[in-house]
């Protein structure tokens, strides 16, 4: 048998009252939320451009409708952002794109090297040779290819 739901509506019973929060709409009077005011409508959104909620607002349901669908038409008219991007630096793990677990990377962690050039010695000495021969063919070389 299922559980039975709680309501939604009803605040839990922790103790403490609840203060209802005041709309910015009724404590500045405005009765008609236009999509071309964006100072008032920035208020109605979160840092990353995202449409606060009613219980963060303080709005009514109606008032929630009506600011929704000017923040929405203002994003169509490009006076606002769809999205926002936040960016915070958190160490070492903020790099997404090679996690540090894996070990050094080597691009970073690593001298600079060719990226023709292979990692081991005798690979080394075959990329050497390849490099002097092409550059003896071009005639472009160094001294030392030439000589």
């Amino acid at each position: 048998m299922a559980k039975p739901q709680p309501r939604r509506g009803k605040p839990k019973d922790t103790g403490r009252k609840l203060k209802k929060k005041v709309s910015v709409l009724d404590s500045e009077g405005v009765e008609y939320v236009d999509w071309k005011d964006v100072n008032l409508l920035r208020r109605f959104m979160s840092d990353r451009a995202k449409i606060r909620a009613r219980r963060v607002s303080g709005n009514d349901t109606q008032q929630q409708r009506e600011v929704a669908k000017a923040i929405k038409n203002a994003r169509e008219m490009a006076l606002l952002p769809y999205t926002s991007r936040v960016t915070t630096q958190r160490g070492r793990r903020s790099d997404r794109d090679g996690d540090d677990r894996r070990g050094p990377r080597p691009d970073r962690d690593r001298p600079e090297r060719s990226e023709a050039a292979p990692a081991d010695a005798a690979a080394v000495e075959e990329f050497e040779a390849v490099e002097e021969l092409e550059a003896t063919a071009s005639g472009t070389g160094s001294e030392e290819a030439a000589s």
